[in-house]
């Protein structure tokens, strides 16, 4: 069902966004938002399936005259990164105004027997991603009179989080690429930050929800003791895209029950059981 038009009262009315992740999770959050905030949204992500879910609801929320797109994308892959933000621009009223780089993914294991091709897959689709993405759409933004975009990093970035070392330098990177940003793009008008989300609860996070231990640790290291939803990122990534934040670029709001203040979460059961000796330091001679 269409929401009745109320586009005068809509925000962001007339405006277009491009999300990356945008099929489930939190990038699938943040386009809710924006789209019942009468912003045009195009979502791209690997998974035809979920994209094709993600616009039958996005669809269902829509006001009048709001344009549902989704255009199937690899972030590591620049072609189709460019392709996708083109489609994105064409997708909008005016150009393209706004822009969430939502897309990643996790791993666990020791760096000692980390494997190159593992290492490259988990920088490559959250750094390099993200890079791509601003890229492109940095590009388009400054073409259209400027805009917001915003990362989606983690608390991984500024805490270690044993065990998953390419994960945490990808997103430690994350956040100084939106500084840099920042400062080079606001001349154009565009201004560029990033959420830091702590423990969420989505598909990315099953493993680690199914371990009450790891949960535990976890929920022991945050002042506001909950595990995060969906909705609570989406609030903070809604509010650094629209005019409430608009002196403000360069940015990375942590949004984790506080769990910034304290220390990374504890996986050495769970990597001792998977990975031995290699968990502890020690690893056999090549």
């Amino acid at each position: 069902m269409t929401i009745a038009d109320t586009s005068s009262d809509l925000a962001l009315a007339g405006q277009s966004a491009f999300i990356t992740g945008g099929g489930s999770g939190i990038g699938l959050e943040c386009a809710r938002r924006l789209v019942v905030d009468g912003a045009s949204v195009t979502v791209a992500g690997r998974s035809p399936e979920r994209l094709a879910g993600a616009v039958a609801e996005l669809e269902g929320l829509a006001h009048d005259g709001v344009s549902i797109a989704a255009v199937s994308c690899d972030v590591a892959d620049e072609a189709q990164v460019a392709a996708a933000v083109a489609a994105a621009v064409a997708n909008g009223p005016a150009g393209l105004d706004l822009v969430v780089a939502a897309a990643g993914r996790g791993g666990l294991g020791p760096i000692i027997t980390t494997s190159l091709e593992e290492w490259e897959g988990i920088v490559g689709t959250n750094l390099t991603g993200t890079f791509l993405t601003f890229k492109h759409a940095g590009a388009a933004l400054a073409r259209s009179g400027g805009g917001a975009m915003v990362a989606i990093s983690s608390i991984a970035g500024i805490s270690t989080h044993r065990f998953m070392g390419p994960y945490c330098v990808s997103k430690a990177a994350i956040d100084m690429l939106v500084q840099n940003l920042a400062d080079e793009l606001g001349v154009a008008g565009v201004r560029v930050n990033s959420v830091r989300p702590g423990l969420v609860e989505t598909e990315l996070v099953d493993a680690v929800m199914a371990d009450e231990s790891i949960v535990g640790d976890y929920l022991d290291q945050m002042p506001v003791r909950r595990v995060g939803r969906v909705d609570d990122i989406g609030a903070a990534v809604r509010f650094l895209l629209g005019s409430e934040s608009a002196w403000i670029t360069g940015e990375t709001i942590s949004v984790d029950g506080g769990h910034h203040l304290r220390r990374g979460p504890n996986f050495a059961p769970v990597a001792e059981a998977f990975f031995g000796d290699a968990a502890r330091g020690i690893t056999p001679e090549p």
